[in-house]
């Protein structure tokens, strides 16, 4: 039967958690970043993101951290039906910092954890003759039952033809040689793992690890004859890692000399953190070796992906996507240190995103100031302003019904109870951060904005509204772009997605070109949005003015919102029909031609929370309609 993944990995997997404060001590971070880590776990993800259909055999806990690995791998797009969630065992967690460019600390929470759980039942025969080949590693053979497992893994992978990949994965302190404030150790010499590990080699058709690694599995400390001793015993392709040299290959006979192997291009690059390298390298030696490239290629995939893996901080979010070493290879980068590299990093981020809706219908509400003044005006006190912003949550999610596409702009202001309340419903949720109605555009809460963004729930996008005119004076203009920049750095910083809202027409004349002027002239600036909300036009032109304008600088952009501008219904949908001609535009964000009749009467006590509901409902219902009606003539056509 043909292969339907190409690899599946197996064994490790952890949640990792990085000390942020680069240079110093473990003992005095102050900060993390979680990320899925463990050596099976990182390449299932790596191989998935350069392009294969990759699977993983683990064990997680019952607990948010399993179900944080196994969320993350759905969203990476790898096969999760090996993953056993383990009810009596937590799962394992790993601390870890960069001291310097040589010492690397980590901890390892391993004690009885899920993953090193695994048992010969986990291995489901159907699913392991599924994949092309299966990565084995060299930690789950340090116990009884995780080794039978793998081992039991390798017999159905040679029973139905498939390839054995063995990555030999060395960590002394996970074979109890070394004590838990040794997890930083690569290499103890052992008689016994040596033992342990010798049998496997005759089975396998890869065998890849460091010198070191290849010494505890050759039983020699000097590398040329560690590695003649695994091919007195293996036919198996054996790849040697070697650092900043790169990689030599040795496909058939073991020459006399290391540098006489296979080789591929090596990318000199400054080094930030080695931990994971090892697994993005092997994470692009697959993708080559799978689809039966030439040696040469398979490691210049691996080495630039190793290059990636060492010159960030973490581990699997840092492994590069195919587009991304492809750009690479192609194109390659003026920095040294590649995590300054803008361009590579906005393919990166654009690529390892959260999946984001392919069209977007969302019910703005995140007036603060509007919402203020019609308090007032009504004799309504402002605190009853939180109250109906939940009301419009409730409104919007009637209308969505649970089905994906549908999302809200809600403040942190007013909307705090209406973004816990959003977060029950799959929307995609936006958030401003720009102080209401400033111009020169300014922030909310004065201080540090990444300080107060990093406070923010991954899963919402960071909104901004500037009221940019291209003929705006130039002190103006540049200070709009100076804050603008200032939000860009902090959203890549922290990982949230960016959209940006322009408002050109109340400070100048509305052109075809108007608003395409403007966001060509951020794109200039190195400013790329994830997602922009424009304001409607009934000119055609200018739609496709402004689409060309992204097609051009950045086809990874989600695409365009129209807002609403208080706009009456049967406005709105002319402007949708202009719009709707255009690829880039996904949808709309309304607001008041939804909400005011509703929060005007319901702040004056005229109408009860349910009528106020309906009427919001059926508003953001009716232009649902229009949207839908205007965007399927235009599909059609």
């Amino acid at each position: 039967m043909k292969p339907t993944l190409d690899v599946i990995t197996i064994g490790r997997s952890s949640v990792d958690l990085y000390g942020q404060q680069v240079g110093g001590r473990l003992e005095d971070m102050a900060s993390f970043s979680k990320a899925v880590g463990g050596c099976p776990a990182n390449i299932a993800i790596g191989t998935a993101r350069l392009g294969l259909k990759s699977g993983l055999v683990t064990r997680v806990g019952d607990e948010a951290m399993g179900r944080f690995i196994r969320e993350q791998m759905e969203r990476e797009g790898v096969a999760t039906q090996g993953i056993v969630t383990d009810k009596e065992r937590l799962t394992a967690l790993v601390i870890l910092g960069v001291r310097d460019e040589h010492s690397f600390p980590l901890i390892f929470y391993r004690a009885d954890c899920a993953d090193m759980a695994l048992t010969e039942d986990d291995i489901d025969e159907a699913f392991i003759a599924s994949a092309a080949a299966i990565v084995v590693t060299g930690t789950h053979f340090s116990r009884g039952s995780t080794a039978a497992a793998q081992k039991k893994a390798i017999r159905i992978a040679k029973a139905n033809g498939r390839k054995v990949v063995f990555d030999v994965d060395y960590r002394p302190n996970l074979w109890g040689l070394l004590g838990h404030g040794a997890g930083e150790s690569r290499y103890v010499r052992s008689d016994s793992v040596t033992e342990h590990l010798t049998p496997i080699l005759g089975q396998c058709d890869l065998i890849v690890g460091t010198e070191e690694e290849l010494h505890i599995a050759g039983g020699s400390e000097d590398t040329l004859q560690a590695i003649s001793a695994i091919r007195a015993v293996s036919k198996a392709t054996i790849v040697c890692k070697r650092g900043p040299m790169g990689c030599v290959v040795f496909p058939a006979e073991i020459p006399d000399s290391l540098d006489k192997g296979v080789k591929g291009p090596g990318f000199p690059v400054e080094v930030y953190n080695v931990l994971g390298a090892g697994d993005a390298f092997l994470s692009g030696f697959l993708r080559g070796w799978l689809r039966d490239e030439k040696l040469e290629t398979c490691c210049a995939y691996a080495n630039a992906s190793g290059a990636f893996a060492v010159s960030r901080l973490l581990c699997s979010p840092e492994i590069p996507t195919f587009p991304e070493l492809q750009h690479f290879l192609k194109v390659g980068s003026r920095h040294k240190a590649l995590r300054f590299d803008q361009d590579i990093n906005h393919i990166h981020w654009a690529t390892t995103r959260r999946p984001g809706p392919d069209t977007l219908m969302a019910l703005a509400i995140d007036h603060r100031m509007q919402m203020e003044a019609m308090a007032k005006d009504v004799g309504a006190s402002i605190d009853r302003i939180p109250a109906f912003k939940v009301l419009a949550v409730e409104a919007a999610a009637r209308v969505a019904d649970g089905r994906p596409g549908f999302g809200m702009l809600l403040d942190g202001t007013y909307g705090r109870e209406a973004l816990f309340r959003a977060a029950d419903h799959p929307f995609w949720i936006g958030r401003p951060v720009e102080f209401p109605g400033s111009r020169p555009l300014d922030f909310e809460g004065g201080g540090s904005l990444g300080a107060k963004l990093v406070e923010w729930p991954v899963g919402q996008t960071i909104k901004c509204l500037c009221f940019y005119h291209p003929d705006d004076a130039p002190e103006l203009k540049a200070r709009q772009e100076r804050e603008l920049l200032r939000l860009y750095d902090a959203a890549q910083s922290i990982g949230r997605e960016l959209l940006v809202e322009i408002i050109a027409g109340k400070n100048g004349p509305l052109k075809t070109d108007t608003v395409a002027i403007v966001m060509q002239r951020l794109y200039d600036l190195g400013i790329k949005p994830d997602w922009w909300k424009l304001e409607p036009q009934r000119d055609v032109a200018a739609w496709h003015a402004v689409g060309s304008v992204i097609s051009k600088n950045d086809p990874y952009c989600r695409g365009i919102v129209l807002l609403g501008l208080e706009a009456p219904e049967d406005e709105l949908e002319a402007a949708f029909a202009a719009a709707a001609s255009e690829k880039q535009v996904k949808g709309f964000a309304v607001g008041r031609t939804i909400f005011n009749d509703a929060a005007r009467r319901w702040l004056k006590g005229e109408i009860s929370d349910e009528a106020a509901i309906a009427d919001m409902a059926g508003r953001f219902q009716r232009l649902v309609d229009a949207w839908q009606r205007v965007a399927g003539r235009s599909k059609a056509a």
